[in-house]
Order: C-alpha cells, then structure tokens, then sequence
C-alpha cells in the first residue's frame, strides 16, 4: 500500500474567518487514507483548538508579519520535522513564511490567493510592494490557487506572465442547511421574534467596512423602525465600530458579539445578510449564508460578482455606497416575497456551484499531480 501524501496547510491565523473556514472546510474533506494533513498556524486561536479537536496535528509559531525571516528557519525546521512531503499556504503572509523554507528543502508549495494582499485604495507605494512581494510568491510557488477567475484576473493585469488554477470555494452543505435545526440565537441575544435581522459576520477590519454598514443601518432603520443589527465579529474597528452606534443613537438596535463557533445557528436567525466589502478573493461568509438560505445583499467586488446575480440570488451595490445599501436593506426588509425568491435562487447556486466536495477533490487532483 502507497504511503499517504502529508500535506503541511499554512494560515496565518488562527481566528475564524474566510481563508481559515476554507482551511478547516478542506482539511475535513480530505481523502484521510490518501492524505495526512498537518497544520501551521501564525497566531493561535479557536481554530486551532478546533482542528486540534479533530485530531490534526497543528502548530502554532506566532508572528503577525509577512516575510517574517526571524521564523523561517523555524518553519523549515518543522517541515523537517514533520516529514512534509507537500506545503499548501493560504494567503499572503502564511506563504511569505513558508516559501523559503519549503524551496530551501526541495518541497513543492501550493499558494491559495484568497483575495491579494494589493488594492487601488492603498498608498501608491505600498500597493507597489505589495505587488512586488505577491509577483515574488506567484513566481516561485510550483501552484498557484486563486479562488475565483475574477481575482485572477487582477492578478493577471499586475502580474505579468502569472499562471493559476481557478479552484471556487465550497460549502459544507451538511453543516449550511436550512432544513436543519438550530438553537434559539434571537431569544439567547434578546432579539424579538417579530424584528427584522440584518446580520453581518466578518472581521471588524477597513476592508470588510463595518462602520459603512452601521451607517447605512442608521438610514435604513430611520425608515424601517423594526430593524435590528447583529455584528459578529472581531478587529481593528471594533472600538470605532462601538463609538459608532453610540454616537448615532443606536445601541437599542445593533448587538455586537465576537467571533462565534455556531455560525450556522447564528446565520438561521437572521432575515438578511450583509457583506460591504471593498474587495475580496471570494468571500466564504457570503457563500455560507447563501447556502443557509438568506437573502444577501454585497457589494461588486472580485469573487462576489461571480456568485451573486443582482435582483436573481442576491442584491448587489457599490462598495462604499452608503445610501444604496441603505436602500437594499429597506427594500428587503419589506418585501418579503423578494426576500424568498432570493433565498432559495441562493440555496440553489451554492448546490450547484459552490460545494466543498467538488472543491476538495479538485484540490487533491493537485496535491497528486505535484507529489508525482
């Protein structure tokens, strides 16, 4: 009998968000008798705990630094140690820390962009690095993922000459059923059963835009009274994010939790799902709270615009709108046969499109064609 392939999967964190669940989705769905997965995580966190719970060997060097090279000899050592026949990294900085390492060994490295690390709203020259820093880990990694074609696509304009796979990200559809049963989230937080629930789920960072979403909230709320917001979640603009409410009279109406393990119990109770994002590689937020059957309302971004049809599965504005997302939260709020539609036109899209089965075997059809 072959030997398995051990595959060494890098994040650079380890709190729960997009690039993390993909990890956790994928390490769950692995072919076990052909595949040992090991994990390295840069920070520790309640994913590590959970794939610990798992049985995945998973270790933690802690940095919070792209090309961090005080670690990478301690990332090299580890490889060693662990036998690592392949090295996948999920994002930017878990792969700036890995890279050298997994060459200096002669390791092939699979690099999942999970959104890149430059946007037009950076200062001119740190987007240049960063470009600079994503062509030297384009160039270098044997395989290069990008979750969406449209995020390759905005490799492709900065990067010249850049080669990736197109592998979507999928859904647990086991777990992201509405048809399952889910513990009470609206009586748990105090929310009444007769309110309507706008949720957002994402880390409090510029680039997700929770403050434009309270703001937008604000507008909405003024015309529809019966508005409640629930924001999950933890980050830099968490603090301004509280201001926020305070300043804008709203604290009887936006309920602030932290980062939560029953995503789906949470995503069950809400009416309406809101992702404001300035960009993104492909959002697994939104494809989870297509999957449970809400009617989402995004932003045209990378990734997103591939999986939502506006006014079809989902409603799409801007980035940055603040009274177009105003508009899309009242709409919804008060048409609840448009809110239907939405919802089971996004159950059917993430079915067909967007599951972790098909992801996980494309995945593994690289991992085999590398170890090869």
């Amino acid at each position: 009998m072959n030997r398995k392939i051990k595959v060494l999967e890098c994040i650079r964190q380890g709190q729960i968000g997009g690039g993390e669940s993909h990890l956790l989705s994928l390490v769950e769905n692995l072919d076990r008798s052909r595949f040992e997965p090991v994990v390295l995580s840069f920070t520790d966190g309640p994913m590590v705990e959970r794939l610990r719970a798992m049985g995945v060997t998973t270790h933690v060097l802690y940095t919070e630094k792209p090309f961090d090279v005080t670690k990478w000899s301690k990332v090299k050592e580890l490889m060693k140690k662990e036998s690592v026949d392949l090295v996948h990294a999920h994002g930017t900085r878990a792969s700036s820390n890995t890279l050298w390492a997994a060459r200096n060994l002669h390791i092939p490295l699979v690099y999942t962009v999970h959104g890149w690390s430059f946007h037009n709203d950076q200062h001119p020259l740190v987007r240049r690095l960063r470009i600079l820093g994503e062509r030297w880990i384009t160039s270098r990694s044997s395989v290069n993922i990008a979750v969406s074609a449209s995020n390759r696509q905005s490799g492709m304009e900065v990067i010249p000459g850049l080669k990736a796979e197109v592998v979507n990200n999928g859904i647990d559809q086991q777990k992201f059923s509405p048809v399952k049963t889910f513990k009470n989230v609206r009586q748990e937080l105090g929310i009444a059963e007769d309110a309507v629930l706008v949720l957002f789920i994402a880390r409090f960072t510029s680039h997700k835009q929770p403050l434009t979403l309270i703001k937008a909230f604000k507008e909405a709320s003024v015309q529809e009274p019966n508005l409640r917001l629930l924001m999950v979640g933890d980050g830099d603009e968490k603090a301004a994010g509280l201001q926020l409410v305070k300043e804008l009279g709203l604290e009887e109406k936006v309920i602030f939790q932290a980062f939560r393990q029953d995503v789906p119990d949470v995503l069950a109770a809400a009416d309406i799902f809101v992702l404001p994002s300035l960009w993104e590689g492909l959002p697994i937020g939104l494809l989870e709270a297509m999957a449970m059957g809400k009617a989402v309302v995004a932003t045209r971004v990378d990734g997103t615009r591939e999986v939502v049809q506006d006014g079809v599965n989902g409603w799409m504005v801007e980035p940055g709108d603040i009274s177009a997302l105003a508009t899309a939260i009242v709409k919804l709020s008060e048409d609840v046969v448009l809110r239907d539609r939405l919802s089971r036109n996004a159950i059917r899209t993430i079915r067909e499109q967007f599951n972790a089965t098909s992801m996980t075997k494309r995945i593994e059809q690289i991992y085999d064609e590398l170890f090869k």
